[in-house]
């Protein structure tokens, strides 16, 4: 079992899109499980505030087939979820965890590296991000020093489809993500 968890302290769409980046580049089963009661609408059948209310079955804790699988937040927080989340972690083979723009209360109840990514912009708009650290090369950056991982300019096309929950594998953003599986997050 290999769990990340996602944060984006600017939110946005970056926000959205980074975790299921993440998703996309993660190994043969996968599942996303949004952690932010106000996060985006994810497609998908189902919450984890309705898995919380109505008790997650068998097939909701361990994957019945291959393939990346998103779990929409729907209004909840991790206290009142953190008996499914840890099941869900126990049954998945890899999790990825999108957290509020504040991880604080994630890591008082599930002890995993939190992956902070953060827009990589010509000026600093933002507080030094403290730590191992993902930027997001936006299509006009020129910057380039800076301590982390650095990932392309995604391709509009990409983050469309990803929204839409498809998950295109063979794209050079998806492939770029990859990196940070293979990163020690200690």
């Amino acid at each position: 079992m290999t769990i990340l968890a996602v944060s984006t302290p600017t939110g946005g769409v970056l926000g959205a899109v980074a975790p299921l980046g993440l998703l996309a580049a993660g190994g043969p089963t996968r599942l996303l499980v949004d952690l932010d009661p106000d996060g985006p609408r994810y497609r998908g059948s189902g919450s984890l505030a309705e898995m919380v209310e109505q008790g997650p079955t068998a097939g909701d804790l361990r994957p019945t087939r291959r393939g990346a699988a998103v779990l929409a937040n729907g209004g909840i927080g991790l206290a009142d979820a953190f008996e499914v989340v840890k099941a869900l972690i126990a049954g998945w083979p890899q999790v990825v965890l999108r957290v509020p723009t504040s991880a604080g209360e994630l890591s008082d109840l599930v002890p995993t590296p939190v992956v902070s990514v953060h827009p990589l912009l010509d000026i600093e708009l933002f507080a030094a991000p403290q730590g191992l650290t993902v930027y997001q090369r936006m299509s006009r950056s020129r910057h380039t020093r800076v301590s982390g991982l650095v990932l392309p300019v995604p391709n509009a096309t990409c983050w469309s489809r990803l929204l839409s929950g498809s998950f295109p594998a063979g794209d050079r953003w998806i492939r770029a993500w990859r990196m940070v599986w293979k990163t020690q997050w200690v």
